[in-house]
């Protein structure tokens, strides 16, 4: 049952709501598929990696809309994208769709638990600390991608890492860290987008990124959209791994929902969230669907409470933030030029 303040809502608050959710986590368009596709070291191409990450934001983020009624947006998640890159698919030498095969497991247990109350029993017997210590170690590895690269890190054969030099990409992330933060501490929802594309456009006045020969194409539905290899993930061998993706999102999840339910007033009458299991159940087709199409475990996003407080109180503004998704799936050409530095800062 909506709350009051849902009832009163316009239609023009939660449109303003939902654009305002999308400009703030629109980096994820642009992010996920270089951290998938690894500068080609995972096999899996950035331009299907793009289509299969904004077909992920626009179908479930319309389905947390239309079925849950809840403002969350929903896309591929930061940290199990990068253990899917890095920890998968190079770190164990799993091919690519073999890795989202064992996203697609994750997802099928992630439905099943999620009909029952067994979600929500597993998520409250974890201990609080895990819970942090599981957030903080996420938080850990993105900002050691993130240093890698913008070439704070580099390899070494003998200590692993050891540091680079302070070049221009180097400079030009703290500049985009320093974009980011200037925005965020004045709330905006184009902190990290503004990082991103003034980086960017620096970097191509400097030459060190080339312009591409088309702005815009259209979507790739060839190279991995529904490429997944089902059985291969089924070896004994890799069942820690999709064990650790159910509960890395479970904790994600679980967090996301019950936080920004509490931030931005989203309670029902028993000051529980709203609508908990419906927006669990979407949040699990998120994960079996991004393993359809060709990424990395989907997820609701914190940045949801962005919208909320712009007034986002229905499903309608989810509804809003999915639309605005859809012309990012003709953007490949534009996306591709982004260097690995420009995102290090987010």
């Amino acid at each position: 049952m909506d709350s009051p303040a849902a009832q009163n809502s316009s239609l023009k608050t939660e449109a303003v709501a939902g654009i305002t959710t999308f400009f703030t986590m629109a980096y994820i368009v642009i992010v996920n598929p270089q951290i998938l596709s690894a500068g080609g070291k995972t096999g899996m191409a950035f331009s299907g990696v793009l289509t299969a990450t904004v077909l992920v934001c626009f179908t479930m983020t319309l389905l947390m809309g239309v079925y849950a009624k809840l403002p969350f947006a929903v896309a591929p998640g930061m940290g199990i994208n990068a253990f899917f890159t890095f920890t998968i698919i190079l770190g164990k030498g799993v091919p690519w769709p073999t890795a989202l095969g064992i996203i697609f497991w994750a997802g099928v247990i992630f439905l099943l638990i999620s009909v029952t109350p067994i979600r929500e029993s597993i998520a409250k017997a974890i201990p609080t600390e895990i819970r942090i210590a599981a957030a903080a170690g996420i938080g850990i590895f993105l900002t050691f991608i993130g240093l890698k690269n913008a070439g704070f890190i580099v390899a070494d054969p003998v200590t692993l890492v050891k540091l680079g030099s302070l070049g221009k990409p180097a400079l030009l992330t703290m500049f985009g860290v320093a974009i980011s933060a200037f925005l965020m501490a004045r709330r905006s929802p184009f902190a990290f987008l503004a990082a991103i594309v003034i980086v960017t456009i620096i970097a191509w006045a400097l030459g060190l990124v080339s312009a591409p020969s088309q702005a815009f194409s259209l979507p790739d539905f060839k190279s991995v959209f529904f490429k997944l290899d089902i059985f291969s993930a089924l070896k004994l061998s890799l069942l820690p791994s999709i064990i650790a993706i159910l509960f890395t999102d479970l904790f994600d999840s679980i967090s996301t929902f019950i936080g920004v339910a509490h931030a931005g007033d989203l309670l029902d009458e028993n000051g529980h969230p709203r609508n908990l299991r419906q927006g669990l159940i979407v949040d699990s087709l998120a994960t079996m669907g991004a393993g359809l199409a060709g990424s990395s475990s989907g997820t609701a996003y914190i940045e949801s409470v962005a919208g909320i407080q712009m007034g986002g109180q229905t499903g309608m503004t989810s509804v809003f933030t999915a639309l605005c998704f859809l012309p990012c799936f003709f953007i490949a050409p534009l996306a591709g030029i982004v260097p690995p530095f420009a995102t290090a800062a987010v």
